[in-house]
């Protein structure tokens, strides 16, 4: 099949498939007569696997390397949990710094009464400048 059936096959774009054969993420196509690209079977079920662990956040390193231990049939599965229980551990520690980056964002917008003055507690904010609690309106109990 062309690059163009493989991409719609796997989920891959063509741009991308060329890129993972440029890198060697995916071996080279063959060329037909005509000098188009010839996948198989074989290549749309590994591009497949790649768009799969792409879609999961592995690096390419790690990829490349899920992908040797995929085609090795003597593999060790025990090598496999420990690129997947460190790609855990690292979604983790992003996840708990978007956590962070969100409360701190939550705290100088909600400093911020958006009045149209150009004082901006959130300007300072991204200066490293400290910014107290929001004070609640008249009326608003606090908390």
């Amino acid at each position: 099949m062309r690059i163009g059936e493989a991409a719609r096959a796997s989920g891959v774009s063509a741009k991308m498939i060329r890129h993972y054969e440029e890198i060697g993420l995916v071996p080279r196509a063959g060329r037909g007569s005509n000098a188009y690209r010839d996948y198989d079977g074989a290549d749309v079920h590994r591009l497949r696997f790649i768009r799969r662990s792409r879609d999961l956040g592995f690096s390419i390193g790690r990829i490349r390397d899920l992908l040797r231990l995929w085609s090795d049939t003597e593999r060790s599965n025990a090598e496999v949990k420990a690129i997947a229980s460190a790609h855990v551990a690292e979604l983790e520690h992003r996840i708990d710094q978007l956590r962070d980056m969100a409360r701190t964002l939550h705290h100088l917008a909600d400093a911020c009464d958006g009045s149209g003055r150009p004082d901006c507690p959130i300007l300072k904010g991204l200066e490293g400048k400290q910014v107290p609690a929001a004070s609640p309106s008249p009326g608003e109990p606090p908390g």
